[in-house]
């Protein structure tokens, strides 16, 4: 004979919906905290747990160190002899330095650098003297910069000069959206219940006020820069073909793509929003080139007492049936963590990493189309003397200025489709940056070095490619032909080459990862950003693995020296410490 049943008691019913309130009260704070972009990393906050990042490339150096800073242990593994990815600065000919890949600074965020104390560390930045130099075949040339671009445009066209506030109103009011989301992690589209999904709501709702307190124009702007190309818009400015040559090569750098393509209205917005020592829209140099920047935030991390070991490649990351356990290195030394942090290509990640984890099957395969290739072939050379162009022959400061040679939107088209058929574009884009006119740190005296940012080249070569699929086999005659273009405006300057260095997309790919050649770590197509960075339902830094995040330039908002991947990331990681759910 069984008993009667047991009554419910009333007092642990209501201490478990008080329970629930608190614990849905306190969701609703965290979210709240988080949408208006608390970031609190004081020590003594939680329990310290013990982080291994895999890859010491900027953003991993800028997530260790919020972690370390909030008082975890925190470990870098770096598989080369130096930190910094591809914001490193090498001597690739005797006496002559340069950064690597990365070679110009604007969008390395004002906190990053505030939070980090960088300058204290170490780094400088100056400003260029001229924001870009666009020289002609006809011999004139285009000057753009704070109190230079209007009387340079007007020589062009006086309409185009007259347009130029309300295009520079039209781009700062969508470049101001874009730098309120930046340190906001997008909103994640999440399964489960509907507690899971209140913290998702509200940043949604946050942004669609942000945006609904636009105006109706100012919406239907940055409605065109997220989905038209750039020649669409620019079209609808100006109507001098260099002057659109000048803005739409924005559309273009490090997307190999045509300005006539969807979307790269976007890519020229991405390179809009940066700043320079507190002024917007200018570009700069770090003086002793783009590793300073990395230099200063190793410091700043051992001074917190980051541990980062370099000449670490790592083999696997070891996981159980839904969280990470462990990091083994490839000499099968075994890292104990309580969780890990990616800084790699996502395809680096998953195929190389986590080939045997439990990973969900739709995520795998995902990342396995992740969309990856810049058309970039990079070079620096060392010089004997400073180029003389045919359209300014005397030396001035178009000399540090970002040198485009694209005299229009048309010759980027051209280029681009001379790529995907030939392999590289026969009249190639190249933006050619002489630092040691700012920095003579970077050469002998009386010498120089230039920074070639070449496009538009096949990230990858056909099988049956001519002369061989690889580009070893091609690498030296492009980087002649990218000399010779540059010898064209300025006669003179292939003698004055002394020395080279020459990265193929297969170079880039090898030396620092990137897998295609990509810059980015993945192209700023609109399928590939925000919440769907690297993948729609991982959009918020975390991976489907308990304890395994990503914190790379394949998460919101994308590429470039920015940091803000790598701050965004230890947010979402602090906030998942504070909640206990690592």
């Amino acid at each position: 004979m069984t008993g009667s049943p047991k009554k419910a008691d009333p007092r642990s019913s209501a201490e478990t919906a008080k329970c629930s309130s608190r614990k849905t009260a306190r969701s609703i704070a965290q979210a709240f905290a988080l949408v208006a972009g608390c970031f609190p990393y004081e020590a003594g906050q939680c329990h310290m747990k013990h982080a291994v990042i895999i890859g010491g490339g900027h953003n991993g150096l800028v997530c260790a160190w919020y972690l370390a800073a909030a008082g975890h242990k925190v470990t870098v593994l770096e598989k080369n002899d130096t930190v910094g990815g591809a914001a490193i600065t090498e001597e690739f000919h005797p006496g002559f330095r340069n950064s690597v890949a990365s070679y110009t600074v604007s969008l390395l965020n004002p906190k990053v650098i505030t939070d980090l104390e960088l300058h204290r560390h170490g780094l400088n930045i100056v400003e260029r003297r001229m924001g870009n130099f666009l020289p002609l075949p006809d011999g004139r040339a285009l000057e753009a910069g704070p109190g230079r671009t209007k009387a340079s445009v007007a020589q062009f066209s006086t309409r185009d000069a007259e347009a130029l506030d309300g295009f520079d109103r039209m781009l700062e009011n969508a470049a101001n959206v874009l730098r309120d989301l930046l340190l906001r992690t997008p909103p994640n589209v999440t399964e489960g219940n509907w507690l899971a999904a209140v913290p998702e709501l509200l940043k949604a709702a946050s942004l669609g006020r942000q945006f609904a307190e636009l105006s109706l124009d100012a919406r239907r702007d940055v409605l065109d820069l997220f989905t038209c190309s750039a020649a669409e818009i620019l079209d609808r400015w100006f109507e001098s073909d260099p002057v659109k040559a000048l803005f739409g090569f924005d559309g273009i750098v490090g997307n190999w793509n045509s300005p006539m393509a969807p979307g790269t209205g976007y890519v020229l917005l991405h390179h809009y929003f940066g700043e320079v020592n507190g002024k917007q829209g200018v570009w700069g140099h770090a003086i002793g080139g783009m590793g300073a920047i990395t230099d200063a935030m190793r410091k700043a991390c051992e001074e917190k007492g980051v541990v980062v070991k370099t000449g670490t490649p790592v083999a696997r990351i070891e996981a159980g049936k839904t969280s990470v356990t462990a990091v083994i290195a490839e000499d099968d030394a075994r890292i104990e963590a309580d969780l890990v942090v990616s800084n790699i290509h996502p395809k680096l990640l998953v195929s190389n990493l986590l080939e045997d984890a439990p990973l969900p099957e739709d995520f795998r395969r995902r990342i396995g189309y992740w969309q990856s290739g810049s058309g970039t072939f990079r070079m620096n050379v060392a010089l004997d003397a400073l180029p003389t162009f045919t359209a300014r022959p005397e030396p001035g400061d178009h000399l540090s200025a970002g040198i485009i040679i694209a005299p229009s939107l048309d010759y980027m088209d051209r280029a681009y489709l001379d790529s995907r058929a030939h392999g590289w574009s026969r009249q190639p884009i190249v933006e050619m940056l002489i630092p040691s006119t700012l920095d003579p740190t970077l050469a002998p005296e009386g010498k120089h070095v230039a920074s070639l940012f070449c496009q538009h080249v096949a990230p990858q070569l056909p099988d049956d490619f001519p002369g061989g699929a690889s580009w070893d086999h091609h690498k030296e005659a492009v980087a002649d032909l990218m000399i010779g273009t540059v010898d064209r405006h300025a006669p003179g300057f292939a003698r004055s080459v002394i020395g080279r260095q020459v990265l193929s997309p297969l170079d880039l790919e090898r030396k620092l990862s990137l897998v295609g050649g990509d810059i980015f770590h993945g192209k700023l197509s609109l399928n590939q950003l925000f919440s769907a960075r690297p993948v729609l339902g991982y959009g918020a830094y975390r991976a489907p693995l308990k304890g395994l995040y990503m914190c790379g330039s394949s998460t919101h908002p994308g590429g470039g020296v920015t940091g803000v991947p790598g701050h965004n990331a230890a947010r979402e990681i602090l906030s998942d410490i504070r909640a206990r759910r690592v």
